[in-house]
């Protein structure tokens, strides 16, 4: 019973540890924002720029509040999460599928993979130019994002494959494991890391991607009021922007780990 006591204890004490250790990494990852925020602030103080290029913290804090109690900051918040949500489905669905395809068969990734490394050269944007003339600047046009979800999807869901132990695989053979059992049940499990980086990854471009299509071709969104508000000299309003899109991408990229966390954990307590 002491051995118990004494191994829960240890236990505890390495949570708390643990604990201990996120806050003072936590705390440490607001330091350079912080400076960051000082050094504005003086600068601002000290009218080392004029308030037209450079607003001042108070100032920009004030159009936030007005432009969320009037609803227009988070109608367009709303209108580019839609979008990069749709347009995220779309590529990490497709690039799953074709990184499980390219994985599986050396015929495919004969054929498929030399011209989908060379799509995958051609940035996101650059495609605009020419989706323009087929379907116009509408919410058509936005769908090009799902690009940035589909290649890091199907690379990292193709080494994620390939990088299954060929012993496992000789289980399920040894098993007589069908052909879906053995994906289904040996060889996505064994890339599920891979394939959630590319999820990280997929969402990060796509939200970049989606930000540069709206500055380019769109009359609403996040992307939008920078343009909207660069085009008016409103600096206040293109700095809210710039601060929303930033702590979106960072509230999705928190939430994948964390859920990633929760994979990971789950998977230990089935071992």
């Amino acid at each position: 019973m002491a051995a118990i006591f004494e191994a829960d204890g240890d236990a505890g004490i390495r949570m708390a540890r643990r604990r201990r250790s996120r806050a003072v990494f936590g705390a440490a990852g607001l330091v350079l924002p912080a400076a960051l925020l000082g050094l504005w602030w003086v600068a601002s103080a000290k009218g080392w720029l004029a308030e037209q290029i450079l607003p001042p913290p108070f100032f920009v804090y004030e159009t936030a509040r007005d432009m969320i109690a009037s609803g227009e900051l988070l109608f367009h918040a709303g209108v580019s999460l839609r979008r990069v949500v749709i347009g995220f489905a779309i590529g990490s669905v497709a690039g799953l599928c074709l990184g499980i395809a390219i994985g599986l068969s050396q015929k495919i990734e004969d054929y498929v993979k030399p011209l989908f490394l060379a799509f995958a050269q051609i940035p996101t944007l650059g495609w605009i130019p020419l989706l323009m003339l087929f379907v116009g600047i509408g919410e058509t046009l936005k769908i090009i994002i799902a690009k940035g979800a589909l290649v890091p999807m199907t690379l990292n869901t193709f080494s994620g494959i390939r990088g299954v132990s060929p012993k496992y695989v000789e289980v399920g053979e040894a098993l007589c494991f069908s052909r879906w059992q053995r994906l289904r049940l040996i060889v996505l499990p064994g890339a599920v890391p891979s394939i959630f980086t590319g999820v990280r990854y997929g969402l990060t471009h796509s939200w970049t991607s989606l930000v540069g299509v709206e500055l380019l071709a769109s009359s609403e969104g996040l992307g939008y009021l920078l343009v909207w508000g660069r085009q008016m000299f409103w600096l206040d309003t293109v700095i809210v922007a710039m601060i929303v899109i930033g702590l979106v991408g960072f509230a999705m990229d928190k939430g994948l780990d964390r859920t990633e966390m929760l994979i990971q954990r789950w998977k230990r307590q089935e071992i």
